[in-house]
């Protein structure tokens, strides 16, 4: 197992720091599931955003707080960004085809994993993403490679 600790200062550190993570990712084959733990507004999406500008997305990254879900595709692969949050059943997962993301090829980016722990599977990277004390201070970041 494999970790890495930082402390992310600001926005745009977080985005570089998720380039840096893509390209982790996709130097492991890019099919990798990977949990975003962090409160409310820590960065988790921000983050996805720097991964999926690394693997080569070019447009905008939402946070899929209301669709549970946005595709991305790259090349002839695809990119999937969940976001658990409001999901208090696992039928409102199977509308967007989860089961068949989880086990089919493609990179899963989850925030909010912890609201689905008996339907996910073992990730095979964990990202915990902390609001320093004092928010100027910016984020700590820990990324845990399994």
């Amino acid at each position: 197992m494999t970790t890495w600790r930082e402390k992310l200062k600001d926005e745009s550190s977080t985005v570089s720091f998720g380039q840096r993570l893509g390209k982790e990712l996709l130097q492991r084959g890019g099919n990798s599931l990977v949990f975003l733990h962090g409160e409310l507004g820590a960065g988790k999406t921000t983050l996805v955003r720097g991964v999926l500008m690394e693997i080569g997305h070019s447009g905008a990254v939402k946070s899929p707080t209301y669709t549970l879900l946005e595709p991305y595709t790259y090349g002839e692969q695809s990119a999937y960004h969940f976001d658990l949050y409001r999901v208090n059943d696992p039928d409102e997962l199977g509308l967007v085809g989860f089961d068949e993301i989880i086990d089919g090829p493609g990179l899963k980016l989850i925030e909010w994993p912890e609201r689905a722990d008996e339907w996910l599977p073992d990730p095979d990277v964990e990202v915990k993403i902390t609001v320093l004390v004092n928010e100027t201070d910016g984020r700590e970041i820990e990324v845990c490679f399994r």
